[in-house]
């Protein structure tokens, strides 16, 4: 009998390690080839991992809640077959080329650790895992192997997190001041530091719900965002009656030769990807002092999940898709994110968002932008309203479908020309759409 490694799969664009979840196989179990055989998560998505050949789970080489870098050996598989000879699991092919693969660990040489040695004889009998990410926070900061052994951890099974390194850099940096003993560094730390956890009192009848792992991303990246970019939001009102005509006419059809429905979601998109095409500096990352201007029109659609979670997956290249084009991707993609089968790669890659609010009655939104993008759209309910109307005989008072678009874009690099004319473009496109449109 032969033995082989599997290791940790590439799972997306930029992916460089992902978290053990669930074993959904034992030791000694017979597995099949691409059978599922344990879920891991990301910082885009949780998925499954299929095993890589057919044979017997021999052994599990790491354990659940475990952060395990791409290339990584996860577990031995027993295989028929004849052995190497030298006793030594021959290691499985990653999903990866090993050329993308060492470019992504090189490109983060500090994230990609897998198995990380513990403390030296100053912080003996600390059993904790500590994920490359605290590592690379404790090297940057000067904290020893025994400081960070006595840090209280808030994760799983008392793992520490990012929060709570970040938490004890600023409770230290205080402590040094308070003994004439400052250092630059943790001072110049303290401006990004979370403020202090607010005391919340818990009274009789009241229930207290842990966060759920995706909860807490969101959380976490949410007031990122607010901290890295300056908000500022425009709002425009457009007049929606052609589309809300148009699709009145042929939803109908539309459904029985497609076999799913038509939304307004495709018309915003395609508004949106015009828009970017005129004003191409929307569609930007902002890296320290420079610019990155992207070059794909990559649009993510925020979905909201059963869970009351969101995520957004992306459509990409926009721009070359046409409304029928659009209405499938989009029906695709927020299907398969209500039942969890999103791959990382459709998640990762946007340059900008599409919110929309309307879907829950709501009329306008001040959404949060999506990092490293700097601008996002929220489209409201599209609702009927008395407007005046020009008419070649004169001015009338019809009635018409109205809905606001709420641009929220950074100001740091996108200041309230460029917002408020693409946000104005977007409607103009929704506005000039054509009746005799065919699909």
């Amino acid at each position: 009998m032969a033995t082989v490694e599997m290791v940790m799969p590439k799972m997306g664009e930029s992916i460089i390690e992902g978290t053990i979840l669930t074993w959904l196989k034992s030791e000694g179990d017979a597995i099949e080839q691409d059978e599922s055989v344990l879920e891991v998560a990301t910082d885009k998505v949780d998925t499954e991992v299929p095993a890589t050949h057919a044979g017997t789970l021999k052994q599990i080489l790491v354990k659940e809640g475990d952060v395990v870098a791409v290339g990584a050996p996860i577990a031995i598989i027993e295989v028929e077959g004849e052995s190497n000879g030298t006793g030594a699991p021959v290691t499985s092919t990653a999903p990866a080329p090993k050329e993308k693969k060492e470019e992504l660990l090189a490109a983060a040489p500090s994230q990609t650790s897998t198995i990380v040695a513990q403390p030296d004889d100053s912080g003996a009998g600390d059993d904790r895992f500590y994920s490359p990410l605290v590592l690379s926070i404790a090297k940057e900061e000067g904290i020893s192997k025994s400081e960070l052994a006595t840090i209280t951890g808030s994760g799983k099974s008392g793992r520490v997190t990012k929060n709570d390194m970040l938490a004890y850099v600023k409770q230290r940096g205080t402590a040094s001041q308070a003994t004439s003993q400052p250092e630059q560094a943790a001072s110049s730390k303290q401006a990004t530091a979370p403020a202090p956890k607010v005391s919340v009192s818990v009274n009789a009848g009241d229930e207290i719900i842990e966060m759920d792992r995706m909860r807490k991303m969101i959380a976490e990246r949410m007031v990122d965002s607010k901290r890295i970019s300056p908000h500022v939001t425009s709002f425009v009102e457009a007049d929606v009656t052609n589309i809300v005509l148009w699709r009145n006419k042929v939803k109908n059809g539309y459904k029985q030769k497609h076999g799913e429905p038509l939304t307004f979601t495709p018309f915003f998109i395609e508004a949106v990807a015009k828009a970017i095409q005129d004003f191409p500096m929307i569609n930007i990352s902002v890296d320290g002092d420079k610019i990155i201007k992207r070059k794909n029109i990559n649009v993510g659609v925020a979905v909201a999940l059963p869970s009351g979670n969101l995520i957004v997956p992306v459509i990409r290249n926009a721009d070359q898709l046409n409304l029928t084009g659009l209405s499938k991707k989009i029906n695709d993609l927020a299907g398969r994110a209500r039942i969890n089968k999103l791959s990382p790669d459709e998640l990762s890659g946007g340059t900008y968002t599409v919110s929309n609010v309307g879907s829950f009655g709501n009329v306008m939104g001040t959404p949060i932008i999506m990092q490293p993008q700097v601008a996002i759209l929220a489209v409201g309910a599209i609702t009927k309203k008395p407007a005046v109307v020009e008419t070649p005989t004169g001015d009338v008072i019809a009635v018409r479908h109205k809905m606001f678009l709420s641009h929220s874009y950074d100001h740091r690099v996108v200041d309230g020309s460029l917002g408020g004319q693409f946000v104005r473009r977007v409607a103009d496109y929704l506005e000039a759409f054509d009746l005799d449109t065919n699909i």
